[in-house]
């Protein structure tokens, strides 16, 4: 044994000093030819292509080496498609997921389309810099493809598409939702954003969603149809963007129907303040810095700002949409003037275009502008939609008409399966029977329900009894108003007819040649000739 360490030894040596002598002997550029001939020649008698991905480009960040750095780390969780026992493990900013990764100069296998690739992380030092704009990490990373020849052509481009594609799912799955809102005043942030953002975390999704059963699963195809359909828009020529509106009563569910949607989809959302934008110019320049993939919303539309029917009077007072009353040259109208339509163009008291035109909307929705990006979805609100203009309503700006309405009975089963833990099978039957028989003539908004059953969680007898109560109290209270109202509505009709009906000389008007005789009668007793 020590003698093959001796031999070994000795060959270690005879190596290291022919080495020196080539790197004395030989100029380095003689060297780098040869080392180039024998590449080359090993390239032509090699089956496979090898292509480099390297995580600096330049002195900029390789978008593809992140990209493929995210669908391996995906690949390096899966069993079937790693091929060493050697994986590094990350958790990124603003996630809570642990993700794989390949580790420093190893090699995983993939199957694409049947034919297998092979990936090599190569990580070696960078040599030392004298100087340099931007500092460079110290290890030079990046990845190495190998694909077979003969299918190098028709599967590397689809392949590294397919990549891209995968990392980008992947990188939403991983990171939490960002809520975002526009700046006050249009101003910037540090990055020069109209946007401010923070972690959206609210845990509502369709599961426990009080609606419609029905309504929730015509819903959730809608979305996922869209979000798988971008040949479908780019075959038909349309616009990768879709509308809904969501109207009803407050309390029903539409801000819980917005973030079910957004974790659905795994979409961030902006929430858009129209009582913050000055112009339409400046809401423009908000649209233009949203993401694709995201849920643009405009909650409680018909409150911020003024979106009226447009019914143009002559010489009347006009209004523009973000509420500014003028006269017909712009000057201010009247005091106690009621709305007029949105007018584009709209001038403020000093004369200058400081407001949101109608116009100004419906072309940030449905207008050239809204389709700098895709993939994306306009959510409007509202409490009144009979307060909207129809323009706003039509197909192409709102979609899908969503009506968020009281608390159904399908409803009701939800809210108690999700504040209480029951299902109907664990209510007594003639008490199941009488909350379906009340819960429609009450009109209770699903809000109202869910107070009842969160401060009675804790005993779900009483939280249902409770319950039941409130129904029936408020059922009994929407019957004595609509009786009153009725009971008003009559006594109304019956003074006007009253009104409306001719008297005679003793309290009755006549009518016609009778009631002229009289007037002449009382002319000649007065001696009136």
């Amino acid at each position: 044994m020590k003698e093959l360490w001796t031999t070994m030894a000795s060959l270690m040596g005879v190596l290291a000093f022919f080495q020196t002598l080539i790197h004395t002997v030989v100029p380095p550029e003689l060297r780098f030819a040869v080392l180039k001939l024998f590449q080359r020649l090993f390239n032509c008698f090699s089956a496979y292509c090898y292509y480099e991905i390297t995580e600096i480009d330049g002195v900029n960040t390789n978008e593809l080496y992140n990209a493929v750095q995210l669908y391996l780390s995906s690949a390096a969780s899966s069993s079937a498609f790693t091929s060493s026992n050697r994986l590094s493990l990350t958790r990124g900013l603003n996630s809570s997921v642990i993700t794989y990764g390949l580790a420093n100069n190893d090699r995983l296998s993939d199957v694409f389309r049947g034919v297998p690739v092979v990936w090599e992380h190569i990580v070696t030092p960078r040599q030392s810099q004298t100087f340099s704009w931007r500092p460079m990490p110290e290890e030079k990373r990046g990845f190495t493809l190998r694909i077979n020849k003969k299918n190098n052509a028709q599967l590397l481009k689809d392949y590294l598409e397919f990549i891209t594609e995968k990392a980008g799912e992947i990188r939403r799955k991983n990171q939490d939702r960002l809520l975002y809102t526009n700046s006050r005043g249009g101003s910037l942030d540090s990055r020069g954003h109209p946007w401010e953002s923070v972690p959206f975390k609210h845990p509502s999704t369709f599961d426990t969603l009080a609606m419609d059963p029905m309504m929730k699963v015509q819903i959730m195809c809608d979305l996922s149809d869209f979000a798988n359909g971008e040949e479908f828009y780019k075959r038909t020529g349309r616009a990768w963007k879709r509308g809904y509106l969501l109207y009803g009563p407050p309390g029903t569910g539409k801000s819980s129907m917005i973030a079910a949607m957004a974790n659905h989809l795994g979409y961030d959302i902006y929430d858009l303040e129209l009582t913050e934008v000055n112009t339409n110019s400046e809401l423009r320049k908000l649209l233009m810095k949203t993401s694709s993939k995201s849920i643009i919303v405009i909650e409680d539309i018909d409150c911020s700002i003024n979106l009226t029917n447009r019914k143009k009077s002559n010489g009347g007072p006009v209004e523009s949409v973000s509420g500014k009353r003028s006269g017909p040259s712009g000057s201010p109208g009247p005091a106690g003037a009621g709305p007029g339509p949105a007018v584009p163009g709209d001038l403020d008291g000093n004369g200058n275009n400081n407001s949101i035109t109608l116009s100004g909307l419906l072309n940030f929705t449905d207008g050239l502008w809204s389709c700098c990006g895709s993939e994306r979805i306009f959510v409007f609100t509202t409490n009144h939609i009979e307060k909207l203009d129809p323009a706003l309503l039509r197909s192409g700006r709102m979609d899908m008409h969503v009506f968020m309405s009281y608390c159904s009975f399908p409803s009701l089963k939800i809210l108690l399966k999700n504040y209480l833990g029951i299902d109907e099978v664990d209510i007594e039957k003639d008490v199941l029977d009488e909350l379906a028989a009340v819960i429609d003539a009450a009109e209770m908004t699903p809000a109202d329900v869910s107070e009842v059953l969160i401060k009675n969680r804790r005993d779900n007898d009483r939280a249902v009894k409770e319950l039941l109560e409130a129904l029936k109290t408020r059922a009994e209270n929407r019957r004595v108003d609509m009786r009153r109202r009725v009971e008003v509505e009559e006594a109304e009709e019956e003074e006007k007819r009253a009104l409306d009906s001719p008297k005679d000389g003793s309290g009755v008007v006549k009518c016609g040649d009778d009631v002229e005789g009289d007037y002449k009668k009382g002319d000649e007793d007065n001696g009136v000739d």
